[in-house]
C-alpha cells in the first residue's frame, strides 16, 4: 500500500523497486541498501526539513563547481574517506602487489608522452628541489615488465596543480613514460610539497563542518597500466613530509612511503627517489574480486 507513515515508509519505497520496469539484481541490491541506510540515518539524527533543503542546495552548488579542472564530488568523497574505501574494496591485496590509493580530483587525460629519463618540469620555482625518480615495475614473481605505461602528475612547488594555476604552462609536472626492456622507469620532476586541497567552496564547508583541516602530505601520483595486468592507481609519499599521519583525504598507506636522498652528481638533480611497483596479472585480480 502506498499510504505511508514513519513506520512503513522504508518498506513502501523498497517494495516499489521494479514495479514499473525491470531492474537488475545489482540495482535492487544497491537501491535496497541505500534506502535502508539513508532512512535509518534520517531517523537517527532526526533530520529537519530545513536541513534537508540545505543539503539539496549544498549538492546543487557542488555540482556547479564541477568542470574539466575540478571534480567537486570526488573531492567530497575523498574528504569523507569514501574514495579510499571504495578503492580498497575494488582492488583487494592478496599477495605482494603494490597497494593502490585514490585517484583524486586533479587528474588530466592525455599528458605528453616523454622518453625515459625526461623532465616533466616546464616552469621553475625559486624554492623547488629537482628530483630523479626511478625504479622497476615488476610482476608478482619479481621479473621486470617491459612496455608498462606510467602516467605521473604532481603539484608544483607553490602547492598548486597546473590545471588550477593560470601561471603554469599546460601539463606542467605531468607526463607519460614507458618502462624499458627490464621494466625500469625514470623521469625528472620536483619534490612534491604538502598543500591544502581547495577549501574555498563546498569542500571547505564540509571540512569546517567536520572540524578537519585541508592539508595533504607531499606525494607523486601514478597510473600504471599494461594489457594483461590490473591497472594500478596509486601515490608515493615523501617520508619527511608533514601531514603523513593526518592526511585530509585519508589516503596514505605505509607501503607507499619512500625516502628522498641526495642525488649522485651524474643525475643532475638535487634529489634521488627510488621506488618499485608490483603489478598483479588480470586473471589473478579477477579471481580475487570474484571471491
Amino acid at each position: 500500500m502506498g499510504i505511508v507513515n514513519q513506520d512503513n515508509i522504508t518498506g513502501v519505497v523498497i517494495d516499489s523497486l521494479g514495479k514499473h520496469g525491470g531492474v537488475t539484481g545489482r540495482q535492487r541490491e544497491i537501491m535496497t541498501s541505500l534506502v535502508k541506510h539513508l532512512h535509518a540515518f534520517i531517523k537517527d539524527v532526526k533530520l529537519q526539513h530545513s536541513e534537508f533543503l540545505g543539503a539539496c542546495d549544498y549538492l546543487a552548488r557542488a555540482g556547479k563547481l564541477c568542470d574539466d579542472n575540478r571534480q567537486e564530488f570526488i573531492l567530497l568523497g575523498d574528504i569523507l574517506g569514501v574514495e579510499v574505501l571504495v578503492d580498497m574494496m575494488t582492488n583487494p591485496i592478496e599477495g605482494n602487489e603494490s597497494e593502490s590509493t585514490v585517484l583524486g580530483p586533479f587528474y588530466r587525460e592525455n599528458p605528453p608522452v616523454l622518453p625515459k629519463g625526461a623532465s616533466t618540469i616546464q616552469k621553475h620555482f625559486e624554492n623547488e628541489e629537482t628530483a630523479y625518480f626511478e625504479g622497476y615495475v615488476k610482476d608478482e614473481h619479481g621479473s621486470g615488465i617491459a612496455g608498462v605505461t606510467l602516467d605521473v602528475w604532481e603539484d608544483a612547488p607553490n602547492g598548486v596543480y597546473e590545471n588550477l594555476d593560470p601561471d603554469q604552462p599546460e601539463y606542467n609536472l605531468r607526463g607519460r613514460f614507458e618502462t624499458d626492456e627490464n621494466g625500469h622507469y625514470a623521469f625528472v620532476a620536483v619534490r612534491p610539497v604538502p598543500y591544502p586541497i581547495p577549501d574555498d567552496e563546498t569542500a571547505g564547508e564540509l571540512l569546517r563542518f567536520m572540524g578537519h583541516h585541508p592539508n595533504r602530505p607531499g606525494h607523486m601520483h601514478f597510473i600504471i597500466s599494461k594489457d594483461g595486468y590490473r591497472p594500478l592507481i596509486s601515490q608515493i609519499y615523501d617520508a619527511d613530509s608533514k601531514w603523513l599521519d593526518d592526511d585530509s583525504v585519508f589516503a596514505v598507506k605505509e607501503s607507499l612511503i619512500g625516502q628522498f636522498k641526495p642525488a649522485p652528481k651524474e643525475l643532475g638533480t638535487d634529489l634521488h627517489f627510488e621506488f618499485d611497483f608490483v603489478l598483479k596479472d588480470s586473471a589473478g585480480a579477477q579471481a580475487v574480486a570474484a571471491e
